[in-house]
C-alpha cells in the first residue's frame, strides 16, 4: 500500500511540472543545450564589449562575417576583413562601457542561429578636446550565430 501511495505521488509530481517549459534564468528562452551554447557565446561576447577587447571578438566571428549596419546604402558594410579594425576603432573611442543584453527569442534554422536582442548600453566618449561625455544607448539588435561543428561563431550583428 505504501508502495503504491508513493508511486502515485510521484505521478501526480511527474505530471504536474511535466507541462512546463524550463527557461534560461533571466529570459524567456528554453532550456535547452543549444539554447544555452548559444547564450554562453553571447555573453562572452558581450563581457569582451566591455573589456574592450576587439582581438577576442574578431575571434569570435566566422570568416563569412558580413555587416551592413542596417542601411540601404552599401558604404558603410563590412566583412571579417575589415572587423577588427571597426571594432578597434570604435572601443578605442570608448570607456567605462556597460553593455547589458535581454535575450528575447532565438531561432535556428540548419547551422544558424538568429537572437533577438534587447540593448542597455552606457559608455564614455571623448571629444577633440578630451572632454568627457557619458552615452546611454537603448536599441534592438539580431545577432546572427553559425555553428562550425565544433563553437558557435557570429555571422552578423557584433
Amino acid at each position: 500500500m505504501k508502495s503504491r501511495l508513493s508511486f502515485v505521488l510521484l505521478m501526480v509530481c511527474a505530471a504536474a511540472c511535466g507541462g512546463q517549459v524550463h527557461t534560461i534564468a533571466g529570459t524567456s528562452i528554453p532550456e535547452s543545450p543549444q539554447n544555452r551554447a548559444i547564450i554562453d557565446t553571447i555573453e562572452a561576447y558581450r563581457l569582451a564589449v566591455e573589456r574592450r577587447d576587439a582581438a577576442a571578438l574578431v575571434l569570435m566571428a566566422s570568416p563569412d562575417y558580413w555587416e551592413d549596419s542596417g542601411t540601404s546604402t552599401g558604404a558603410d558594410d563590412y566583412g571579417y576583413k575589415k572587423l577588427h579594425t571597426v571594432l578597434a576603432s570604435r572601443l578605442q573611442q570608448a570607456e567605462d562601457i556597460r553593455y547589458s543584453l535581454h535575450y528575447v527569442k532565438i531561432a535556428r534554422r540548419d547551422n544558424a542561429a538568429y537572437v533577438d536582442v534587447l540593448i542597455d548600453a552606457s559608455f564614455t566618449i571623448r571629444d577633440a578636446t578630451g572632454r568627457a561625455s557619458r552615452q546611454d544607448l537603448r536599441d534592438q539588435n539580431q545577432l546572427v550565430l553559425t555553428w562550425n561543428g565544433q563553437e558557435w561563431k557570429f555571422l552578423s550583428g557584433m
